[in-house]
């Protein structure tokens, strides 16, 4: 995803929503409501829609703050990453033949760390070294669609919808034997290990969430939001096109290239960087798996089957009540405060502000991120 944060927006709208219906304010408090949300908040929401497009007037003298803590000092986000990962392995797990990178000793703590669209695992080959130091077991998986990573059978669904990733995780971790670990992820991997912690929490031991509880609600996208808010989809209205698809597949890189940009402004990656990337969408599998998460979320194209007692529990949203660090950055707009979503987790809690950091966050800070990996086993 990139600026205007589909799920981290509505889950910002809703609070409001929900403040409305509770607190019945009016006018007489000075903040009056514009269909039904408060202006102040109003302002809140459609200034986090509208995200990084002044992602560089929203930075602050942090760069990783901890909420209630002393500010730290600001970090500039590297241009390349310091270390590269291990070969990539592939195993058969589930529907997926998985391609993946490992480090660190093979009986330390299990960790698993999910990438997001239109990245790949070397958001994560600074963080996978630091953890491996630290004596855990690091896994990196590509994701349907990306990498190295195939279905083993054609006649599978080349489906993007939320549960079939999260199945695909509980496929990896049982094919390498892991009865648990810590799941940490941003953008698609952040809602997977969201996904995985609220339905499964006896397999995730720990939790760090980028952007916070960003589990797809398909009824409640159905709603239209305000045009400032609906600025920030563009991406996904130009994938519900048959343009916006064919557009995709034939300009995939300079359109993922665009997303990083637009996501992490202050992020002057180098060329040789986004190359590590974007060789991933090479994958032949890609487009499909991108142009149906997207149009699944928005209910232009059906979810499986196997999947509908799972996107009930999700519609509900389950309180996640493993130990968990959720990170707010830039992206996040003003939402980033993580207050929208606090009530959704209910175990061992803390929320970390990343400040001058955008959408990929474990590349951008790779210590901060880290950190919060090694500190939520603390928990």
């Amino acid at each position: 995803m990139i600026v205007g944060h589909d799920d981290a927006t509505r889950v910002e709208w809703e609070a409001q929503l929900h403040d409305r219906r509770t607190d019945r304010r009016s006018n007489e408090t000075g903040d009056p409501f514009v269909n039904g949300v408060s202006r102040r908040g109003f302002g809140r929401l459609t200034a986090a829609a509208a995200g990084g497009l002044a992602l560089a007037a929203c930075a602050s003298p942090a760069e990783h703050t901890e909420v209630g803590a002393p500010e730290a000092p600001r970090l500039t986000p590297p241009a390349a990453p310091q270390h590269a990962l291990g070969p990539v392995k592939q195993i058969a797990a589930g529907d997926l033949d998985v391609g993946y990178a490992e480090a660190g000793p093979a009986g330390g703590q299990p960790v698993i760390l999910l990438h997001g669209w239109p990245y790949d695992i070397h958001s994560y080959a600074d963080v996978s070294a630091i953890l491996a130091a630290q004596g855990f077991r690091v896994i990196v998986p590509y994701l349907r669609g990306f990498g190295t990573t195939r279905f083993r059978s054609a006649d599978t669904a080349r489906n993007g919808q939320q549960a079939a990733l999260a199945h695909d995780v509980m496929a990896l971790m049982d094919a390498l034997q892991i009865p648990n670990a810590v799941l940490a992820g941003y953008d698609w991997g952040g809602r997977t290990a969201n996904v995985v912690a609220a339905l499964w929490p006896q397999r995730c031991r720990g939790l760090v969430a980028v952007s916070g509880y960003i589990v797809v609600n398909l009824v409640a996208n159905l709603e239209p939001l305000p045009p400032v808010a609906e600025q920030g989809w563009w991406y996904q209205y130009y994938f519900a096109t048959a343009r916006g698809a064919a557009g995709y597949r034939r300009n995939t890189r300079d359109f993922n290239r665009l997303i990083w940009r637009n996501a992490s402004p202050l992020w002057h990656f180098d060329e040789a960087t986004y190359d590590l990337t974007a060789s991933a969408f090479d994958n032949p599998d890609h487009a499909d798996v991108v142009i149906h998460n997207y149009r699944w979320r928005l209910s232009l194209a059906p979810g499986e089957s196997r999947y509908d007692d799972d996107e009930r529990r999700l519609a509900a949203k389950p309180a996640i009540t493993v130990p968990t660090i959720t990170i707010g950055s830039d992206f996040d707009g003003p939402g980033k405060d993580g207050h929208a979503y606090r009530s959704l987790y209910t175990g061992p809690y803390q929320h970390r502000v990343l400040d001058g950091i955008g959408h990929d966050v474990p590349q951008e800070a790779p210590q901060a991120f880290a950190s919060a990996v090694s500190d939520v086993t603390r928990s």
